[in-house]
């Protein structure tokens, strides 16, 4: 369900992380990330430079699954080699990004197994750690509202709205839209229960959401903000203090259970 092209997220990819870049090279290495405090600027710019580590060379080996060649990256000691580690990933990630067919099949963790997923979880990526690193260095700039969009269907689509192989989704005949003001874009919820056992033997039962087409009926419940608001608030980076909530609000509370667990 993206609403972007395949360009459009590699020039998103690649405008996110260089002010991801910019902003972290004038930061303190020892700052603290609001979002994620158990970090540092050091450790936010690492991560980063591991996830483009990571991802370039899944597309690169295409379409080996990482454990059949995969190795982790050591960290360097001083900032300016974490800075200039970040710049070799995201250098080789881009690279082989651009050279790959969204179309070809590569692996993820996700059902999809194409290059597409990553072109667009990798925007993402870069856009929600950009968020970081600005509020980190007290720099913070707005959302482009297209991506930003996209990053609200695909947070609800597939990092809350998606089910393991062990688990299945039951749904309630119960639909709550969520609308963005700025770009237009109105996003369908179906709310359900999710069941399962996990491959660690531990039972799951809880309130889970489905992302769905538009059913033809009249919504239970809408969340309405734009969509810089609603994506930062999804990934925990904003207050959403200016959302706006209609309808039948025990609605509103299964989705917001569904969506209460932070996303790792």
């Amino acid at each position: 369900m993206s609403s972007l092209d395949a360009p459009d997220y590699l020039g998103h990819l690649r405008s996110e992380s260089t002010r991801f870049r910019e902003v972290l090279s004038t930061c303190a290495p020892d700052a603290q990330v609001p979002s994620c405090p158990a970090w540092t600027a050091a450790d936010l710019l690492w991560h980063l430079a591991e996830v483009q580590h990571f991802w370039g060379w899944v597309i690169a080996n295409r379409p080996a699954h990482p454990r059949d060649g995969y190795a982790d990256p050591e960290r360097p000691a001083s900032y300016d080699e974490i800075l200039a580690a970040f710049d070799a990933s995201h250098a080789a990630f881009v690279e082989a990004l651009a050279a790959a067919d969204p179309a070809d099949k590569a692996w993820s963790w996700s059902a999809e197994q194409t290059v597409g997923f990553t072109y667009r979880r990798q925007a993402h990526e870069a856009l929600i750690h950009r968020v970081d690193a600005e509020q980190t260095a007290g720099a913070v700039t707005p959302l482009d509202p297209a991506l930003a969009a996209d990053g609200t269907r695909e947070c609800l689509d597939v990092m809350y709205g998606g089910c393991p192989e062990w688990g299945e989704f039951s749904p309630l005949p119960h639909y709550l839209r969520v609308d963005l003001t700025d770009t237009g874009d109105r996003i369908w919820v179906q709310l359900g229960q999710f069941h399962g056992t996990d491959p660690d033997g531990i039972d799951h039962h809880e309130d889970d959401i489905h992302v769905v087409g538009d059913p033809g009926v009249e919504p239970d419940a809408v969340v309405e903000g734009t969509a810089e608001q609603l994506d930062l608030r999804l990934w925990r980076r904003g207050d959403g203090d200016d959302i706006h909530l209609h309808g039948d609000l025990s609605i509103v509370d299964h989705f917001r259970r569904a969506i209460h667990a932070p996303i790792e």
